[in-house]
Formats: C-alpha cells, sequence, structure tokens
C-alpha cells in the first residue's frame, strides 16, 4: 500500500521575529512582545491570530499507515527546536513519498511549514517537486490545491467553499470519535508559557488522530474502503491505541464510546 502520512502542527507566536520585524526593544520579554503583536493584530483586523509567516512551530504530530501497521507520535524530542522538527516532517516525505492527509493543513499547517522551513534552510526537493524529477508528479504533486498527493479534507469536503469549511472537533464528533480533549489551538500558547510542552504534543496527537479516522470514514464513503476493510481499519486505530502507555490515550479510548 502506499504510505499515509496524517500530520497536524502546533505554534505560538514567533516572538525573536517579531522582535527583529519591529526592532522592538529587546528588554521585553517573550509575553510582552506576544502581547504588544497581539493588540497591534486586533486593531489590525479584529483578531489576534499571527499570520502564517510569524507562527513558530513547537509540535509535529503524525499518524504513519503502512503495510507494517499504524504509527501515531509525535516528531522529534522535547528539547529539539523548531528546525528539527521540520526537517523530520520534509525528511518522512523524502523517505516514503507519502500520502499526505490533513484537516485545514492547505489553508494553515503546509504554508507555516513552508515559511519555517525557508527561514530555517530546509531541503526538501522530493515534497517540491512538480515534475522535474518525476513526471507523475506533474500530474499529481504536493502543492497543487486540486491534486490529491496532499489531501486536505477540510477543503475537499467544502468543496473548496471557505464558507462550508467545517471544524475537525465538530467532524470528530458527529461521526462517533472524541473530538478534542482538553485543549485547543487557542490555548496552545499559554500552554507553552507554563512549560506545558508535553501536554501540547499529546493534544497535537489526538487531534492527528481524529483526522485519521475521518479520513477513514471519508475513504468508506468514497468507496476506497469497504465496509469491512473499514472496520479493520477502526479496529486497528483502537487496538494500536490501547497498546500506548500514555494517559491521553487512555482518556482517548474512555471517550470513544
Amino acid at each position: 500500500m502506499i504510505p499515509v502520512l496524517v500530520f497536524d502542527i502546533e505554534t505560538i507566536p514567533d516572538v525573536n521575529g517579531l522582535r527583529a520585524l519591529n526592532a522592538w526593544d529587546a528588554g521585553l520579554s517573550d509575553v510582552e512582545v506576544a502581547q504588544r503583536a497581539f493588540t497591534e493584530r486586533v486593531e489590525k483586523t479584529g483578531r489576534d491570530f499571527m499570520p502564517h509567516h510569524l507562527q513558530r512551530i513547537v509540535a509535529i504530530s503524525c499518524v504513519f499507515r503502512d503495510d507494517e501497521g499504524l504509527r501515531v507520535r509525535s516528531l522529534g524530542n522535547l528539547g529539539d527546536g523548531e528546525a528539527r522538527l521540520v526537517q523530520d516532517f520534509f525528511r518522512t516525505v523524502e523517505k516514503y513519498t507519502p500520502q499526505l492527509v490533513s484537516w485545514n493543513g492547505g489553508g494553515f499547517d503546509l504554508p507555516v511549514l513552508h515559511y519555517r522551513g525557508l527561514v530555517h534552510g530546509i531541503q526538501a526537493g522530493r515534497y517540491w517537486d512538480l515534475g522535474e524529477d518525476d513526471r507523475d508528479f506533474k500530474w499529481n504533486n504536493y502543492i497543487s490545491r486540486y491534486h490529491t498527493r496532499h489531501l486536505d479534507l477540510m477543503d475537499l469536503l467544502a468543496m473548496y467553499q471557505p464558507r462550508a469549511s467545517a471544524p475537525l472537533d465538530a467532524m470528530a464528533k458527529l461521526c462517533g470519535f472524541p473530538g478534542k480533549l482538553g485543549m485547543d489551538g487557542s490555548k496552545v500558547w499559554q500552554a507553552y508559557q507554563d512549560g506545558q510542552l508535553a501536554e501540547i504534543r499529546n493534544y497535537c496527537e489526538t487531534d492527528v488522530m481524529n483526522t485519521w479516522l475521518v479520513y477513514c470514514r471519508f475513504q468508506l464513503m468514497r468507496g476506497a474502503l469497504s465496509s469491512s476493510a473499514y472496520e479493520a481499519e477502526i479496529t486497528l486505530a483502537r487496538n494500536t491505541l490501547a497498546n500506548l502507555p500514555d494517559p491521553h490515550w487512555k482518556e482517548y479510548l474512555q471517550a470513544w464510546s
């Protein structure tokens, strides 16, 4: 089977980038820099959400499905910097040429990965191939919105109409899956300030598992999975999580009625 890589990222404001671009006083703390940026952003746009190029990645979590089974984990270790996480992601694409799956990955995750890869000088030749090295990539690559080598489930299900987009949490719960547990993207910055990077990674992992489960349901709907094959994937997911020792997976399974 073609390997499938479902991915999700968590981000915080790039305070060093904000300092550099705005020439703000080096004596300002990270919290003060972020708060000043939030205030200016609200005045300008009505929202405090930072633009893509001023997001710093603190977690990348993946579900990987291939002939050897199903794995879910966050890339890198707690002490690894952003550059390592971004490089690990693109190195995985380079090694396996997987089917990428995301929820709003085209609108958020991948643009952020692009900008941060550029900032850190990351090489990602396979990912950026538009047919120069592999002719198949001319007609199906990771970059073009309407190609499926990267499948943005949110975008596709909404027929590429932003007003029709649905949140992952809602769709996961409507399909009978757990959805988000205890955190959402708006709480990541505060959690990071509180030293809760492990909890952020755990949250990201449960979110990417939600995406995988919704993707399996989508594959059932489009006929790529038979009913029995779909049930086998769901059973595999349950069994895989049941064998993981981490408390957040026990909580996730308890919420999965």
